[in-house]
C-alpha cells in the first residue's frame, strides 16, 4: 500500500533527537549504553504508527523498546503517537530499513524481534524483500539472543514464513490460526484492529533458535 507523503516530515523528527535516534550507527553494540541501563531490548521491524510499541512500552517499564520503520511519513506519525503520551524513557524510533540490520545491532544484542503485519511482497521475484526471507531474515537472526514474535493476516505469507522457520530447524513455541480466538489481552497494531474488525483471522508464531 503506498504511503501518503508527509511534508517536512524529515526535518520534523530531528526536533526530537531524544525519541527518533538519527545516529543510531553509533550505538551497534551500546544500546545498553544508550539506554543508560542493562534491561532487555524487544525490536520491531515495521512498527508503523507505533500504537503496539507504545502500549508494551507503557505496560513494561523494564524493558527497552526500539522501533524500527523505513517509511519516513510513519516516522512521523509514529513520533506524533509517542508525543502524545507521557515521557517514555524506554522507546526510541529509528528511520532505517531492516536490510541493513547488521550495521544497526550487534550480533546477540536484542533479546526479542517483533515482526507484526508485514509486507507479503506476494510476487516471487520479491522474496529477497520479504522480513522471512532466506536473507533479511538470517541477519535478524544473527542479531536475536531471544524469542521471535510473528503476526500476520496474509495466509500465504503465514505459510511461506512457517516453511522457513522449519526449514532453519527453529523452535516453535507457541502458533496460532485465529490468535484472538486463542489468546486473551492481546496488544494490537493499527492493522490488527482494523483487520479483525473485518472478521479476518489473525495468525501467529513465537519461535526460538537455539544458541
Amino acid at each position: 500500500m503506498r504511503v501518503r507523503n508527509v511534508k517536512n516530515a524529515d526535518t520534523y523528527i530531528l526536533d526530537y533527537p531524544t525519541i527518533v535516534i538519527t545516529n543510531y550507527l553509533d550505538y551497534k553494540g551500546k544500546w545498553h549504553t544508550y539506554f543508560k541501563n542493562n534491561n532487555p531490548i524487544y525490536v520491531e521491524i515495521g512498527m508503523g504508527k507505533g500504537k503496539f510499541l507504545i502500549e508494551n512500552a507503557k505496560r513494561n517499564k523494564d524493558i527497552n523498546y526500539i522501533g524500527i520503520e523505513k517509511e519516513i511519513s510513519i516516522v512521523y506519525k509514529a513520533l506524533n503517537k509517542v508525543l502524545e503520551e507521557e515521557k517514555l524513557d524506554n522507546l526510541i524510533i529509528l528511520h532505517a530499513d531492516a536490510e541493513g540490520i547488521l550495521d544497526i545491532f550487534e550480533e546477540n544484542e536484542i533479546d526479542k524481534v517483533y515482526l507484526n503485519f508485514s509486507d507479503p511482497w506476494p510476487k516471487n521475484r520479491h522474496e529477497k524483500r520479504r522480513l522471512t526471507g532466506p536473507i533479511i531474515f538470517s541477519n535478524i537472526l544473527k542479531i536475536l539472543k531471544g524469542d521471535l514474535e510473528f503476526k500476520t493476516d496474509n495466509r500465504k505469507l503465514f505459510e511461506y514464513s512457517l516453511i522457513q522457520f522449519n526449514n532453519l530447524k527453529l523452535n516453535i513455541e507457541e502458533l496460532s490460526l485465529d490468535l484472538h480466538k486463542d489468546k486473551e489481552d492481546v496488544i494490537t497494531t493499527e492493522y490488527e484492529d482494523k483487520f479483525t474488525s473485518l472478521g479476518q483471522v489473525i495468525y501467529y508464531i513465537k519461535l526460538k533458535e537455539d544458541k
